[in-house]
């Protein structure tokens, strides 16, 4: 198990580098301009677009170019004028014209191509390079049979390109090339170009997945060839603060003229301004190589059998390619290494004081960090010195912080592929498969992107904005899994919910998976929410909101097997949920196909605290960006939040919640008195059971979840912050716990004293989050009052689904209709538009109402809801209380797929019976979401009208003890009026 004494923060802030946008500037098409002999070479024995493109896919590289062989230069110019070409080169010797003179020809009338000539190395060519004025030619090379050098010439002109731009980018890093011999240049540049894609497929490793690693790839170093000294210095001049490195020669033109002193020169003058530069002097003329020692220089020699290895060699070393390597300064034998960012992190507090100090001294950190493409906080640790800190162990902790930051930063936004091998706290989502993530993964992926594009949600003092740490299993293992275990006719047949749970028990995962799983459960240390995401779930149109199943399970530290055999029941449970009688229900209410269905599964960490042998959070809450019961000066688009102490199942349960406006943090109705307090707010709220043995396979998913009065959390010490004490003798309730009396859930200290902005992240969540979705939304959170000491507070939030858009409300006034057309009046109703194609109305007798009967009532619903599915028909319901409560007292405990037929829901109360709108519940959800009216009336109280006289005078098709149907000759018309929570049923006109 992982001890974690640093929770991921975003302690220093880096910016993201844009890889997308980096080496926009490609070479797709080249024209070889060749003799007859040269092309068949080329093509036959050289199979040179085969080389090329196996050389492509060796190193990790895409877009491998198109060539175009041309044998005579009528043909070329042609090709020019009718293709897209890149890149020309013409070979030596074509049709016995001078190579060069062509050369010049195709220039003059495409200045703005590349133009490469490849010649055979011989003494006549160097004469004539020497003596000629070539500057129009951009390069020229030395052919030796080898595709490399086409490679390496490709990469040059690409570096070239897009060098001005990448640098200003993102600050890619730069090594130059001094040499002005064809010869040797031609062979160091494909020796070059490889080390470099070599280290590129190492840093590679640093991309959270496939795509980003191939993005990284264009933030390798650059490679710029120089041959004469003025070059180099202007080179040098303006890119100085990207070089990785040089490799001179020493002798080379400068001014004009032969200077043996060139390279010396110049590494004297790289030195004197930036001394950290590596600089590999290279010379036939052994005397050079004490100069080079006196100037703190490599040397290489030109004349040297092994002179390619060592070329390699010095650059591994000297450049930062390969792994960090901790050195003792005085042996420089090696003490430690690190091979990846994540492994320097960890290796921080274990090297040696002089080693670190060493490391630091001579700006290696930084060097390493560029070299991988690692640009942010390079850019940070190049600037630090010892003296910025008071001794080494801050110099550890500062370094080990950073870098903490920059990985969390890096991961944030990114659905990174599982790694087992590097997975560990600072990888926020991953996911394991190849297939979808689901519905409410990609919620949850959306919002940790939110987070990191928005730097504003980082800004609130001492309080972490986030999502849980999230593990996706994709779509493509629920396939693998029912396949394997031959489920999918027995789950699809007729059978009982749980004798489809007991199968699916009993069948096995896939194997692929289980490594996965136990990495994740090693570096978790709380509960573990196993959660669906099908492909459905959270859709625009139809979210199955509550439909499938969440468990969740203990963290048994000690017992790294039990704690795999509940994960891996858990997940099982959550597949055999697909096929539940309820799942199957919702399908067909839906018209979708059951066996159309995947299901991705959501490993999250549950948020909270352990108190006992029980696990919740302090707050919970539900946040819509829409409030359909606005009170002044409140308006619609102010939003609507619900929140519940411990976990959220109460809120979506339709529980008694505290309601308020993000805007208004302390105008609350429900506290409007200390009576109404008392009467109107939370009493009870749920816990996660860590016993071991409260989990098993069940198809209520809550067989391991404790429903506990308020009360019972006392001595938890969690409600400091979320509760107020109802002070019996003075009759008014005090703000937190330290008086005497009945504990009262108003989270004053939250909301009226601003111990955290809950109030103000919410509004701003809210507005950002319907701006990006282009839709209203609904958010679920909970937040960590109590995290490890030293770390801020931990707001997380859940998940995120769009808010369906209504019909266009009706034109007419609703208020000027008369009250004799009228059969039921809303002033609080949800919906909007017109529904004119329902003739049943279904509605609870209110004088043989009893609370105790409503279990009774909902099986009586569902037969009923069931036949009008059959016909194809739609019904009105009206009954007293909360709709989907799972309180009977509170109301007729049904769940969506045993109304699913009813077009307009009317909770009413009675005169000992006051109703509220249920906002918060996933069953309220799905009414916004089949555009069901929804409608709240009190009318013993005057809020609202219900002509009950009218109805009980209608003969009924139906009726028993508890409820009657009417079914009218003529349809019955709903309008509502969204923006002002309007709504009427109009009586039917003959």
């Amino acid at each position: 198990m992982v001890n974690r004494s640093f929770l991921p923060s975003p302690k220093y802030y880096f910016g993201d580098t844009s890889f997308g946008n980096l080496m926009k500037k490609r070479i797709y098409h080249v024209l070889i301009i060749a003799s007859a002999y040269d092309a068949f070479m080329l093509e036959t024995d050289g199979r040179i677009d085969e080389q090329i493109f196996n050389e492509y896919v060796s190193l990790n590289l895409r877009y491998p170019p198109q060539f175009i062989i041309s044998t005579s230069t009528q043909e070329a110019f042609k090709i020019l004028q009718e293709e897209n070409i890149d890149l020309i080169i013409t070979m030596f010797n074509i049709e016995k014209i001078d190579t060069f003179e062509l050369a010049k020809t195709i220039k003059a009338k495409y200045p703005a191509k590349p133009l490469v000539v490849l010649t055979p190395f011989s003494r006549e060519v160097s004469l004539k390079v020497s003596l000629d004025n070539l500057s129009i030619i951009d390069y020229i090379f030395s052919w030796l049979g080898n595709a490399d050098i086409l490679l390496a010439i490709i990469k040059l002109i690409e570096d070239k390109m897009n060098l001005e731009h990448d640098v200003e980018e993102a600050g890619v890093q730069v090594i130059m090339l001094v040499e002005d011999s064809i010869r040797f240049y031609s062979s160091y540049l494909p020796q070059i170009y490889k080390i470099i894609f070599k280290q590129s497929r190492l840093f590679m490793t640093e991309g959270l997945n496939e795509h980003q690693k191939t993005l990284r790839m264009r933030g390798r170093p650059k490679i710029l060839l120089a041959t004469n000294f003025e070059e180099a210095v202007s080179y040098f001049k303006k890119y100085k603060e990207n070089f990785l490195g040089i490799i001179t020669d020493i002798s080379y033109k400068h001014g004009g003229i032969m200077d043996e002193q060139a390279g010396i020169n110049l590494a004297r003058m790289v030195k004197k301004e930036d001394p950290d530069i590596p600089i590999i002097l290279q010379s036939a003329d052994l005397k050079y190589k004490p100069i080079a020692d006196e100037l703190k220089v490599g040397f290489l020699n030109k004349n040297s059998k092994t002179l390619l290895q060592d070329l390699k060699d010095f650059i591994i070393e000297n450049f930062a390619f390969g792994d960090f390597i901790f050195r003792d300064p005085v042996t420089q034998a090696e003490v430690n290494r690190a091979s990846d960012l994540q492994q320097l992190q960890n290796k921080i507090f274990e090297i040696p004081d002089d080693s670190l100090r060493y490391h630091l001294s001579q700006n290696h950190f930084s060097k390493w960090l560029y070299a991988r493409a690692l640009f942010p906080i390079a850019r940070t640790f190049k600037s630090l010195t010892l003296d910025d800190f008071n001794d080494l162990d801050e110099v550890r902790r500062y370094l080990y912080d950073a870098i903490a930051s920059f990985r969390m930063n890096k991961a944030r936004g990114v659905i990174a592929q599982f790694y087992r091998d590097r997975y560990d706290e600072y990888l926020t989502f991953t996911r394991i498969g190849e297939g979808s993530i689901g519905g409410k993964a990609r919620g949850l992926a959306f919002l940790d992107s939110m987070i990191k594009r928005h730097r504003e949600f980082n800004e609130f003092q001492n309080l972490l904005v986030t999502i849980p740490r999230t593990v996706v299993i994709s779509t493509d293992v629920f396939d693998e899994f029912m396949e394997e275990n031959d489920l999918y006719f027995f789950a699809l047949s007729d059978v009982t919910d749980r004798e489809i749970l007991e199968r699916f028990v009993r069948a096995r995962l896939p194997f692929r998976i289980h490594e996965d799983l136990y990495t994740f459960i090693s570096h978790i240390d709380g509960p573990i929410a196993i959660r669906s995401s099908s492909l459905l779930e959270d859709s625009h149109y139809q979210p199955f909101a509550g439909i499938y199943s969440t468990y969740m399970i203990p963290n048994i530290h000690n017992n790294e097997r039990l704690m795999m055999d509940m994960l891996s029941t858990a997940i099982k449970c959550v597949y055999a949920s697909v096929f539940y009688a309820d799942s199957k229900a919702y399908m067909s209410a839906t018209h979708n196909l059951i066996d159309e269905e995947k299901m991705a599964i959501v490993l999250q960490e549950v948020v909270g605290n352990q108190h006992n042998h029980r696990f919740y959070p302090a707050i919970s809450g539900v946040a819509r960006s829409l409030n359909y019961y606005p009170i002044e000066p409140e308006k619609p688009e102010d939003g609507i939040v619900q929140l519940a102490f411990g976990l959220g199942k109460h809120i979506v349960d339709g529980g008694i919640t505290l309601r308020f406006v993000p805007k208004y943090p302390r105008k609350i109705l429900q506290l409007s008195s200390p009576q109404t307090a008392l009467a109107e707010t939370q009493k009870t709220f749920y816990a996660l059971d860590l016993r071991p043995e409260s989990f098993h396979p069940a198809v209520d998913d809550t067989v391991n979840l404790l429903k506990l009065n308020i009360e019972d959390a006392e001595g938890d010490n969690t409600m400091k912050f979320v509760a107020s004490t109802y002070d019996f003798e003075n009759n008014m309730l005090r703000d937190g716990v330290l008086h005497h009396g009945k504990r009262v859930i108003t989270f004053s200290n939250i909301l009226k004293n601003n111990h955290i902005p809950l109030a103000d992240i919410l509004q701003r969540i809210l507005q950002v989050g319907q701006q990006e979705m282009n839709n209203p939304i609904e958010i679920e959170f909970a937040v960590n009052l109590h995290p490890p000491e030293g770390m801020p507070k931990i707001f997380s939030l859940l998940q995120i689904r769009p808010i369906v858009n209504l019909n266009e409300e009706p034109h007419e006034n609703l208020e000027a209709v008369s009250q004799e057309e009228i059969l039921l009046k809303s002033n609080s109703a949800l919906g909007n538009g017109v529904i004119d194609n329902v003739y049943d109305f279904i509605y609870i007798r209110p004088e043989t109402f009893n609370a105790a009967n409503n279990l009774e009532v909902a099986h009586r619903i569902e037969t009923i809801n069931h036949q009008y599915l059959k016909e194809g028909r739609n019904y009105i319901l009206v009954g007293p209380g909360r709709w989907g409560s799972s309180d009977p007292w509170l109301g007729i405990p049904v769940k969506w797929p045993q109304i699913s037929a009813a077009r307009v829901i009317v909770e009413s109360g009675l005169a000992n019976y006051k109703v509220d709108p249920s906002q918060g519940t996933h069953f309220f959800h799905n009414l916004t979401s089949f555009e069901v009216g929804y409608f709240t009336i009190n009318p013993y109280i005057n809020d609202g009208f219900y002509d009950l006289v009218y109805l009980n005078r209608q003969e009924a098709i139906y009726e028993d003890n508890f409820l009657r149907i009417i079914r009218f000759q003529h349809p019955l018309i709903v309008k509502i009026n969204g923006k002002k929570s309007q709504g009427l049923i109009l009586k039917p006109i003959p």
